[in-house]
């Protein structure tokens, strides 16, 4: 019988690097500890809402390099590594020459850059044109979930009511994460760095956009965006199993190299951004790349200009194709048989890095 007990911060003392032999990362200021083995890895597992998740993990022989680990998501910054798509727009940018658009982009990255784990996410007073380009959209959207999006995005999309006239707030929706699966919304001024994008997961901390598209073309965003964020990512991360496989990419990329960091960002293009799944009645979305934008879902299922698209089973230890940014749609999807499927696949890959 698994003994249980109440903690109030878990995380180590000092900055852990290889060698030691036990990572334990800090996922809500109190938590119920188990000692029996965790689904997905066989160390402690903590409960939130009624859901297990991980809490630590054994780490292999120590290896040559050492590198720290974030110990909770206070070590984690949301403003010094941006990539891109900041206030900084590239010049085909359809918002590069809107000077009005640049200093609305720039503000709301200054108030996500000033925000504070534990503090509420600041509300924006979104303009008529920023409502009426989420109205558009999920408009649109909606009319297609219902043949393309898969069963489980289908059920949480009814947990938050959206509705065209209003766009919806990172706090209200990441307190509905946080009842339902203990996850938690922090704001973010662009696209953050893979490394702490992806170490943030384990922590059950998904990194969000404020700002939305230019109006010019609503339709289309080269980065994430308020509605691809809330759109695509935001509903599955209120079903329990999903979101642990979101966890499992997480805990894999504490510690890893550049190499492995670089794997582990096309496994989450092509599962959290891009992933496709088997239901009885055909191939459904579940990539949040595919769930906010109609083109792609439209794509998927029946091509472009005679081209249809190759689904191929996901195998994480293979190398994957480069990731497809600004060539079109995707050529390729990566099919699964179930969340489980896809959650024991990149639960055997993590645990082949031998830090678990």
């Amino acid at each position: 019988m698994a003994m249980e007990f109440t903690v109030r911060i878990i995380s180590l003392a000092e900055p852990i690097a290889w060698g030691t032999r036990t990572a334990a990362c800090t996922l809500r200021q109190s938590a119920r500890i188990s000692s029996a083995p965790n689904k997905y890895f066989p160390g402690a597992a903590a409960r939130h809402g009624g859901y297990r998740f991980i809490l630590a993990a054994q780490l292999a022989e120590p290896s040559k390099q050492v590198r720290k680990i974030p110990r909770s998501i206070h070590d984690i910054s949301n403003g010094d590594h941006i990539l891109g798509f900041g206030a900084e727009l590239a010049e085909d940018h359809p918002g590069y020459h809107d000077e009005e658009y640049k200093k609305r982009r720039s503000y709301i990255g200054d108030l996500a850059k000033l925000h504070k784990i534990g503090e509420p996410i600041p509300c924006l007073e979104y303009t008529d044109e920023e409502i009426k380009i989420w109205g558009d959209i999920l408009e649109k959207l909606t009319q297609l979930y219902p043949t393309h999006a898969c069963k489980r995005y289908l059920d949480t999309f009814q947990l938050f009511n959206f509705v065209p006239d209003r766009l919806p707030q990172l706090q209200e929706l990441s307190e509905v994460l946080m009842m339902r699966t203990g996850w938690q919304i922090r704001p973010v001024a662009g696209l953050l760095h893979p490394t702490d994008f992806l170490n943030a997961l384990a922590f059950r901390t998904f990194h969000s956009t404020q700002y939305i598209r230019h109006g010019s073309n609503p339709m289309y965003t080269p980065e994430p965006d308020v509605c691809h964020e809330i759109l695509g990512h935001i509903p599955l991360l209120a079903d329990p199993e999903f979101a642990n496989v979101a966890q499992v990419i997480g805990m894999a990329s504490l510690g890893a190299s550049k190499e492995e960091i670089w794997h582990l960002t096309k496994l989450y293009w092509y599962t959290v951004e891009f992933g496709t799944v088997k239901e009885r009645d055909g191939v459904k979305a579940f990539g949040a790349g595919l769930l906010s934008s109609f083109g792609e879902l439209e794509h998927m299922l029946s091509g472009e200009d005679g081209y249809m698209p190759i689904f191929e089973d996901l195998d994480p230890f293979k190398k994957l194709p480069k990731m497809n940014y600004k060539d079109g749609f995707q050529k390729k999807y990566f099919l699964c048989e179930s969340f489980s499927d896809v959650a024991s696949k990149l639960t055997a890959y993590a645990r082949s890095l031998q830090r678990f």
